[in-house]
């Protein structure tokens, strides 16, 4: 029964990240389009692509949900109102909305898309929830700032409301994501898609009696940065976030690689796997948690979600690179001799690599012996990015695999 309702759902910046995110296990992708979103600065999908994302997404069985997420402003809803009616017709499966006014003339000019409330609503209580629901909405995203204890009891008192909650990716420092800080210091409003990621900074100070004179902020030799949120990770609570009746685990990160996504909807789509598989029984997550740090990331913290956290500020660094390189995307299925790759970063012949797949291939590893370019030419060493090479070797690695070391 559980298996059925829940969801993992991924973001996708653009095409081929959507198809990342379906091959590597999601049943559900959020996107944006050009306009209302607010990851402006993804690639983001025109209506065109839109109408192709949703066919394509529909032919295997995964669901596709448009961000309309923005705070909007008087001059917005024309516009507003021509893009819902273009969302229903292409049959997306919901809209993510924040703004109520949004949601108004969603109602009124697209009746039959369905509306999620985007966690930019700040949504904290059960009455809130259940205020939603009576307005139609069928989803609510909860604030970041609720705890697990919290969310059950949102879900008891509404069980009509279906509840959406992260569980992976970078957290804001400000609340829900409701930030000032991008437009502060640049002009472009965080808050109608135009981020400038200010927190990720590192800062200095001034003394007030030293005109023009500042100071590093050092935490150790390494500095500060007194605004960095740690990185969201609940793969040792999965088990208590069903217990809370989340039906929709959402990670986040429109703006993230190719080489994030695989790695992280990966991890996450074995990991509950096997815990609706075997159920309490299934307590080492062991694994999936260490391929969670070969991709880059922020020092991982569980926020709120067990409770009051007054941890959450990650001042080592920016972020931190994974210990595992990506090396190289399979773009050709192997036939029992070769597969061919398009390459990312530098490799040579005689390399151990390891295998990110969906498959039965997933970590397992085997040597570079034999390389070639498209002509038949051996390569000992690969270096020009994105070449297309063929990796001779009896692995039948599918296209959508990647390498890594």
């Amino acid at each position: 029964m559980i298996k059925n309702k829940l969801e993992l759902l991924a973001p996708a910046g653009n095409f081929e990240k959507l198809k990342t995110a379906i091959y590597y296990g999601a049943d559900a992708v959020y996107l944006g389009g050009k306009s209302f979103s607010l990851r402006a600065q993804a690639d983001n999908f025109t209506e065109e692509e839109i109408l192709k994302a949703v066919e394509y997404a529909h032919g295997k069985n995964v669901k596709i949900y448009v961000t309309v997420n923005i705070f909007a402003r008087n001059y917005d809803f024309q516009k507003a109102i021509e893009y819902f009616k273009f969302l229903e017709s292409a049959n997306v499966d919901a809209v993510l909305i924040t703004d109520v006014g949004l949601i108004k003339v969603a109602k009124e000019f697209a009746p039959k898309l369905k509306i999620h409330l985007s966690t930019q609503a700040n949504t904290l209580n059960k009455y809130a929830v259940k205020f939603w629901g009576e307005m139609g909405v069928e989803r609510v995203v909860v604030a970041r700032e609720l705890s697990l204890a919290e969310i059950k009891e949102i879900t008891d008192f509404c069980p009509e409301v279906q509840i959406e909650a992260f569980i992976h990716g970078a957290m804001c420092i400000s609340y829900s994501g409701r930030c000032l800080l991008s437009n502060y210091f640049n002009g472009r409003d965080g808050n109608r898609g135009e981020c400038v990621q200010a927190c990720r900074w590192q800062y200095e100070i001034r003394e007030k009696s030293k005109e023009g004179e500042f100071f590093p902020i050092e935490e150790d030799g390494r500095g500060t940065y007194i605004l960095n949120s740690k990185d969201l990770n609940m793969m040792n609570y999965i088990g208590e976030m069903i217990k809370a009746g989340i039906v929709s685990f959402k990670i986040e990160g429109r703006m993230k690689s190719e080489y994030y996504l695989a790695t992280v909807i990966n991890a996450y789509r074995r990991a509950i796997d096997e815990y609706l598989k075997i159920g309490d029984n299934y307590s080492d997550n062991t694994m999936f948690y260490d391929e969670l740090k070969k991709t880059n990331h922020r020092v991982f913290t569980t926020a709120y979600m067990l409770g009051g956290n007054d941890s959450t500020v990650n001042y080592e660094d920016s972020q931190s690179a994974g210990n595992k390189q990506f090396i190289a995307t399979v773009v050709g299925d192997g036939n029992g001799e070769y597969f061919t790759i398009q390459m990312r970063n530098r490799f040579k012949k005689g390399d151990l690599l390891e295998i990110l797949s969906p498959s039965n291939n997933f970590n397992k590893t085997f040597t570079v012996e034999k390389v070639t370019d498209e002509e038949g030419n051996e390569v000992e060493d690969a270096k020009l990015v994105q070449q297309i090479l063929r990796v001779y070797s009896p692995l039948k690695l599918k296209c959508g695999d990647i390498l890594r070391r």
